[in-house]
């Protein structure tokens, strides 16, 4: 199984956004170090807990920093760019560092609605329908495979170089996986997204999948809807998938569930319309008092949660794995520390024998 990391640099309690992101270079070097196989960084706007809102500016410092680990966006935020920009600043990472990026690309605003729009001034923007044309613009001028007669095939994207970036398509539903297919591109799953969409349509009318839906919910079924209808490109001959998952690994299963209380509060403050300023502490964690309704959705997000020991957590990503049919998982992890943090990479990384 490869191991890779995305990290959303979370803001800790009484900390920075500066801090944030020093953790994020630290962190990626101990991944680096430990033998991950990817680093990606996430783009969200507006918001006081996740201090990344450029990860192709924190692309190069973290490559930079690092000498073997892939480098790369979990993702790019395409409906707010144009295609062009986003092409030159792969092809400028790549030709820097050759061979070890890789070029996610999402959907998603990243952001709420008023945020979105602020981010798209000017006369032109790109609704949300427009985004498989602006993958496949974006890709044409990644690869320097713009057609004849096209509107931009004058336009070449520069640096040039021998190197472009690794190109893939993140989702979190059937709406991106089908853009994945039909591109012939790499899909990486965002389980920890998806995984409470029990009610997402059934796609393959197989009663043997209840059982894997119900633990894991409709995300394998749709990965594997995008294999079976996948068509090969130019980009890629067969589909290939990795998939994000929160998890957290402690050296007891008692501390991990402990740890592991932060994402599931910061969720419930999140869905309740009422979102944290930043990771709480543990001092700001042991303070919290639930009501019944509030105690019930906690209890329901840690049935779903991916922690404890080692072994345990090992045990759980196998079986994930599995579900999913990959060999790579991407994992996010959120503790009220850096060093709580780092020391679950370290474990996880302990426990399936990287480096």
């Amino acid at each position: 199984m490869k191991l890779s990391v995305l990290d959303q640099s979370p803001v800790l309690s009484g900390g920075s956004s500066a801090d944030a992101l020093q953790a994020t270079v630290e962190l990626a070097c101990l991944a680096d170090r430990l033998g991950y196989n990817r680093y990606w960084l996430a783009e969200h706007h507006n918001s006081s807990s996740l201090a990344d809102a450029s990860p192709e500016v924190l692309i190069p410092v973290v490559a930079g920093k690092t000498s073997r680990i892939r480098v790369g966006s979990g993702g790019v935020m395409l409906t707010h760019y144009a295609p062009l920009k986003v092409a030159e600043i792969f092809r400028m990472l790549a030709t820097l560092f050759p061979g070890r990026i890789d070029m996610g690309l999402g959907r998603a605003p990243g952001s709420d609605h008023m945020t979105s729009a602020a981010l798209q001034t000017g006369p032109i923007t790109f609704p949300i329908e427009s985004y498989p044309d602006q993958v496949t613009d974006l890709l044409r001028f990644h690869h320097d495979s713009m057609p004849e007669g096209h509107r931009f095939s004058s336009i070449r994207a520069t640096p040039s170089g021998p190197s472009v970036a690794e190109p893939w398509l993140l989702a979190s539903s059937y709406g991106s996986i089908s853009y994945a297919a039909a591109l012939g591109l790499p899909l990486s799953f965002a389980h920890f997204i998806a995984d409470s969409f029990h009610d997402q349509i059934s796609l393959s009318g197989d009663p043997e999948a209840d059982s894997v839906r119900q633990e894991f919910g409709a995300g394998p079924e749709l990965v594997r809807w995008y294999r079976d209808n996948f068509q090969p490109s130019e980009y890629l001959e067969k589909p290939v998938v990795s998939v994000g998952v929160s998890a957290v690994c402690a050296e007891t299963p008692e501390e991990a569930r402990r740890l592991g209380f932060t994402r599931r509060y910061t969720r419930l403050r999140r869905d309740q319309g009422k979102p944290l300023a930043g990771v709480p502490s543990e001092d700001d964690l042991a303070a919290v008092v639930l009501n019944a309704a509030e105690q019930k959705l906690i209890d329901i997000y840690e049935e779903r949660a991916i922690e404890g020991d080692p072994a345990q957590v090992k045990q759980k990503l196998e079986r994930l794995g599995a579900a999913y049919g990959t060999d790579e998982l991407i994992v996010l992890t959120i503790t009220p520390s850096y060093e709580s943090r780092a020391r679950s990479y370290e474990l996880l990384a302990e426990a399936f024998g990287l480096g």
